[in-house]
């Protein structure tokens, strides 16, 4: 009988593929993995493309205080770039972290966010049409953020009681928010139109979407269920490199973020307006009608209250409500009458002329 050769040990995987491969094993978001991915990269290429194994926490260092003064990157993108190399020693490598304790993360600025009034997130609404405009709606009705919003699929969305369920959002955390009545006539179009288009799919073969995690395998044919369709689908089909089927992804966050981005030019509102500004503007409008910081907190999913309580400090309960000394010194009482400029006729706040004065 013919002795058996051992056959030749498989070349050990890339150090990236590790890093993947364990970020999957920690659960992480398919972004934070490609964030940690693309860091250590720039990390490796930036120490003379040297495994990591052979450096230590004075090549850390020196890469973070390049990219703090070459580079001027914001404190939170220094702390993202920080947590990545943490997680490449301490999680892949195995490698003790005693000699990185000294590494200090960046002291972040506290910035208040921006808000529109309920004017202007009128006016921008408006300069927006179909889907774009449908979705924009709803971060600012419901409070979700771009991919909260991207993301909802067909049973995420019940009528019955005017709701919709974010599904893993940030912190891989679930919750309910407010389904607009405004917008109930609105999502049932939309969900037609996706129907339509799910059943054309279906008849040529295809009409599958990516499961979240493993429940592709635990019900195989889960993924061609109208439930587990998009509610916003977009408009290609893109083939899955693994199985090789044509899939249909939902809307891409770039759509909406220039339509977002076009009707803000041409509002000419000097602020800067992006897809979170209606986030913010749903967390202030909702305390300024008399709804409580906790009922908010549970609405925007934040974890700690500290974060909710943000908002507060851009009320008119706050510098907004105090009247200025300088109003008492030039305009006098309250009660007087609103004084004169120019030819007899008073202005307003917005420059539009007043009424004569009889």
């Amino acid at each position: 009988m013919r002795e058996q050769r051992p056959s030749a040990a498989s070349p050990p995987p890339r150090l990236l593929d590790q890093v993947r491969h364990v970020a999957r094993l920690h659960h992480f978001s398919r972004r934070t993995e490609d964030a940690y991915v693309r860091w250590i990269h720039r990390y490796i290429h930036f120490c003379g493309r040297r495994h990591p194994r052979e450096l230590g926490a004075e090549a850390v260092s020196s890469f973070l205080t390049a990219l703090a003064t070459e580079r001027r990157v914001s404190a939170s993108t220094q702390n993202q770039a920080l947590s990545a190399l943490v997680f490449l020693y301490r999680q892949v490598l195995r490698v003790d972290l005693a000699q990185f304790d000294h590494l200090v993360r960046a002291q972040r600025s506290e910035h208040l966010p921006v808000v529109l009034s309920r004017h202007e997130v009128r006016i921008v609404l408006d300069l927006m049409s179909g889907v774009p405009r449908l979705m924009a709606c709803l971060l600012y009705g419901s409070g979700l953020r771009l991919l909260e919003c991207a993301r909802l699929r067909v049973q995420d969305v019940d009528f019955e009681r005017s709701q919709l369920t974010v599904r893993r959002g940030k912190g891989r955390k679930d919750r309910m928010v407010p389904l607009p009545i405004s917008l109930r006539d609105a999502l049932g179009q939309q969900l037609t139109e996706a129907f339509a288009r799910h059943q054309a799919d279906l008849r040529q073969g295809n009409g599958s979407v990516e499961l979240p995690e493993a429940l592709a395998l635990k019900f195989p044919h889960a993924s061609r269920q109208w439930r587990w369709q998009w509610l916003f689908p977009a408009s290609r089909l893109y083939r899955h490199p693994e199985t090789g089927e044509w899939r249909r992804h939902h809307q891409h966050a770039t759509v909406l973020q220039r339509a977002v981005a076009q009707a803000a030019a041409v509002s000419a509102i000097p602020k800067r307006i992006t897809c979170h500004t209606f986030r913010h503007s749903f967390a202030t409008h909702l305390l300024e009608d008399g709804y409580d910081i906790r009922t908010l907190q549970e609405l925007l999913g934040h974890r700690d209250v500290r974060t909710t309580m943000i908002y507060t400090h851009v009320l008119n309960r706050g510098p907004a409500g105090v009247r200025s000394p300088v109003d008492a010194l030039l305009l006098g009482s309250p009660r007087r009458p609103t004084p004169r400029f120019g030819s007899g006729r008073s202005q307003s706040i917005c420059g539009t002329e007043g009424d004569e004065d009889g």
